[in-house]
């Protein structure tokens, strides 16, 4: 009976433990996001100082054709978001006949083809009519980029801080980061870029892809983050 008593006490000493883990680690990451919207917030009242954004490039695509155009790069060189894996805009040709991926991938063609308002209209009807399907994290990280892409920083960077802040876990938040710091420096403020930078490397930057880590490491160098 002793040797039970003890060993109840130790488990209910150890539960209690990980309880105040999980509960430290929950409130380090609100601070982390509470900093950051401080920081996006006040960069959002210095004048922006906006420099000319180029359309985002379009997909490549192996069977393009010789000589077909595309949007040229812009200055971070930037990858443009990887075309969804269904691209008809049947509802047979989708995963078990998803229409929450018909909807996404409408948008994303909008996006694909430089029509910026009116992919910002497709997402946002997407995730307003599917708010759990995993690629709400995709739709608003286009959306942002969408905003980038017509010069609309403060409301792009809401846009990204706003996609990591409330899914974390979204299969885009870590680009979004990366995206949030990309529009600080168009404000004017690598400071602050590098705080984004630094909160990527906190979160995703042992589990981002090896893609966006370069781009990430690229966005540091430029914003001369120490």
């Amino acid at each position: 009976m002793a040797d039970l008593l003890r060993q109840s006490e130790e488990n209910g000493h150890r539960l209690q433990s990980l309880e105040a883990d999980v509960a430290k680690s929950r409130t380090d990451q609100d601070q982390r996001i509470g900093a950051l919207e401080h920081r996006v917030s006040a960069a959002a009242t210095v004048a922006p100082v906006v420099q000319p954004v180029v359309q985002e490039p379009a997909s490549s695509k192996p069977t393009a054709k010789p000589g077909t155009t595309k949007p040229a790069p812009g200055k971070s060189g930037t990858k443009a978001e990887p075309t969804p894996a269904s691209v008809s805009t049947t509802t047979a040709a989708t995963p078990e006949g998803d229409p929450g991926e018909v909807a996404y991938t409408q948008g994303f063609k909008l996006w694909e083809a430089g029509d910026f308002d009116g992919a910002i209209a497709s997402l946002r009807s997407f995730t307003a009519a599917y708010p759990k399907h995993r690629r709400v994290s995709y739709a608003n990280n286009l959306i942002g980029r969408s905003l980038m892409s017509k010069g609309k920083m403060q409301d792009a960077a809401a846009t990204f801080l706003a996609n990591y802040r409330n899914n974390p876990a979204g299969e885009r938040a870590g680009d979004s980061l990366y995206y949030l710091g990309q529009a600080a420096m168009q404000l004017g403020q690598p400071g602050q870029a590098c705080k984004v930078y630094q909160e990527f490397d906190a979160i995703y930057g042992s589990k981002a892809r090896a893609d966006l880590k370069k781009q990430v490491s690229d966005a540091k160098a430029q914003a001369q983050c120490s």
